[in-house]
């Protein structure tokens, strides 16, 4: 049932943007609405809180976390590093270099999961790539990574050391210091590879 409810919260925004953004008047979609709606139910795009809080604490240089909440909300909390492009901006051409491009992971977030997934989607119809979203948003990444809920005693040994990895991210990130011990390793798996784009070809001929 909750996969559904993803699913169907991921859809209808589609649906919205899809029937939203004009025909094209500068650039052509290099993602046909149907190939669109195949990403997105593969969920691939998502990155967990945790993946983004260790790459954050080892300061992986190929992380760049792009805030598209309001700038009023940008300014009263944001993830360290963060740049803020705003939904209603994400088309603007002074972010296009920033937004498509292979060098960084970019990782768009906003309270929860939908404007930034609303990013993702435009900018991935457009073919960009390198893009993702974090799960959640800012909101499952208080409850998370700053605030995270101690298991029991008796749970399984990876929820122990996910709740140290979180516990210990937390303290790094400015959460609630609930322990001095340092946090277990856990690795969050391999990180999505950067797609190198094709490079334009030279025009030839004179003027």
């Amino acid at each position: 049932m909750k996969a559904r409810l993803i699913l169907a919260s991921t859809l209808v925004p589609l649906g919205l943007i899809i029937a939203a953004v004009p025909e094209n008047t500068t650039k052509p979609y290099k993602l046909t609405a149907v190939e669109l709606l195949e990403e997105v139910k593969s969920g691939t795009q998502f990155l967990q809180p945790d993946e983004v809080a260790d790459m954050i604490v080892t300061k992986d240089p190929t992380l760049q976390l792009i805030d598209v909440r309001a700038v009023d909300e940008f300014e009263k909390f944001s993830l360290p590093g963060a740049i803020n492009i705003p939904l209603v901006d994400i088309l603007s051409p002074e972010w296009e270099e920033t937004i498509n491009q292979d060098v960084k992971m970019n990782v768009f977030y906003s309270n929860g999961t939908n404007d930034a997934n609303q990013a993702w989607m435009i900018t991935r119809q457009l073919g960009y790539q390198n893009n993702y979203v974090l799960q959640g948003g800012v909101n499952y990444w208080a409850e998370t990574i700053l605030n995270p809920e101690v298991p029991p005693s008796t749970s399984p040994n990876e929820e122990i050391a996910k709740y140290d990895l979180r516990k210990g991210a937390g303290m790094a990130l400015g959460g609630a210091a609930v322990s001095t011990q340092p946090p277990a390793v856990v690795s969050g798996g391999a990180k999505p590879p950067i797609q190198k784009r094709e490079k334009k070809k030279k025009v030839q001929g004179g003027c």
